[in-house]
C-alpha cells in the first residue's frame, strides 16, 4: 500500500527509467521532462512523460470490501486501485531523426524493463516535493504496458491540448497503484485470560454431539409417540397369529393318524393271502 503521492511518485520514477537508459543509441544530451507536450515545440532533444488520464482499476475495483462496520467503527484502511495513462512524446532535429531515436529508446527500455524498479522508485522519492512518499515500501508492483489507440483516438487525445502541435509519441498505461487511507483501525486487544470448560453432551451450553441434529435434554427425556387410535397394538397382533398357527397345526395332526391304520390294514390282508395259499 501506499499513500496519496503515489501518483506523482510513479510519474517522476517513469522519467528517471527512460533518462537511464537511453544509452548506448543516443550518445547526445537528452533532457526528460514530466510535463504536457508544449504549444512551442523545443529543438533540443526533449522527452515529455504527461500523464493524461487516471481510472479505477477494473479488476480491482470490487475488491474493496466495506471498511466499517455498522457503528461506524474502522475494521479496514480504505485502498483505492488505480491505472495510469501517460502519453510520451519525443522532440528533436527532424534532418537527424532525433525524435524518431528518442521513441524507439522509450519503447525498447519499457518492453525490456516493464515492472517500475523499486530503485528508481527510491531515488524519485528523494525529491523534495515527493517527502514522505512511501511507493517503494508497497508490495503492489507497477507495470507498464504498451496502450492500442487507433488515429481517431490519437486525434482527441491531442485534440484536448488545445493549440498544441502533434508530435510523434506512444502511450503507456502503469497498473496498479494503491492508494491507501489516512485512518489505521484500533487493534484489537490482546487475550488477557483463557478459560477451559468441560460439559457433557446435552448440559446447557454445550456443543451439540456430532451425528446429531440437536441436543437431548437430560432433564426430560425424550417420550415415545403414542399409537394412533385406530392402530391395534403389536402384541394383540402378535398373539393372533401364534393363536392361527396352533389351529393350523391341530387340524393337520389327525389326518395322520387316520392314515396308519390303512397301512396296518393293508399289511394284514397280505399276510391273510399267504396263510390261505
Amino acid at each position: 500500500m501506499s499513500n496519496a503521492l503515489a501518483i506523482a511518485t510513479v510519474t517522476q520514477a517513469l522519467a528517471l527509467l527512460i533518462d537511464h537508459n537511453l544509452s548506448p543509441e543516443m550518445d547526445i544530451a537528452v533532457k526528460v521532462e514530466t510535463r504536457k507536450p508544449p504549444a512551442e515545440p523545443p529543438t533540443e532533444p526533449t522527452i515529455n512523460v504527461f500523464l493524461y488520464q487516471v481510472t479505477p482499476n477494473p479488476s480491482m475495483r470490487h475488491t474493496d470490501l466495506p471498511t466499517r462496520a455498522s457503528d461506524g467503527t474502522l475494521l479496514k484502511r480504505p485502498a483505492a486501485a488505480l491505472d495510469l495513462h501517460f502519453l510520451i512524446s519525443a522532440y528533436g532535429e527532424e534532418a537527424e531523426l532525433v525524435g524518431q531515436r528518442l521513441i524507439g529508446c522509450v519503447v525498447r527500455t519499457l518492453h525490456e524493463i516493464p515492472v517500475l524498479p523499486k530503485e528508481l522508485i527510491e531515488l524519485a522519492a528523494e525529491r523534495p516535493y515527493l517527502a514522505g512518499s512511501d511507493l517503494a515500501e508497497s508490495p503492489q508492483k507497477v507495470r507498464f504496458t504498451p496502450t492500442v489507440m487507433d488515429i481517431d483516438e490519437t486525434s482527441k487525445l491531442w485534440g484536448m491540448l488545445h493549440q498544441t502541435p502533434y508530435t510523434l509519441s506512444v502511450a503507456y498505461q502503469a497498473s496498479l497503484v494503491l492508494i491507501e487511507g489516512r485512518e489505521r483501525p484500533v487493534p484489537a486487544k490482546p487475550v488477557e485470560r483463557r478459560t477451559v470448560r468441560v460439559l457433557p453432551f446435552g448440559a446447557p451450553g454445550a456443543p451439540v454431539p456430532p451425528g446429531s441434529e440437536s441436543p437431548v435434554s437430560v432433564t426430560q427425556p425424550p417420550t415415545e409417540p403414542e399409537p394412533a387410535p385406530d392402530a391395534e397394538p403389536k402384541a394383540d397382533v402378535q398373539v393372533r397369529k401364534r393363536a392361527a398357527a396352533k389351529a393350523t397345526k391341530a387340524a393337520a395332526k389327525p389326518v395322520a393318524k387316520r392314515a396308519a391304520p390303512a397301512r396296518a390294514r393293508k399289511g394284514t390282508e397280505a399276510g391273510a393271502d399267504d396263510k390261505q395259499s
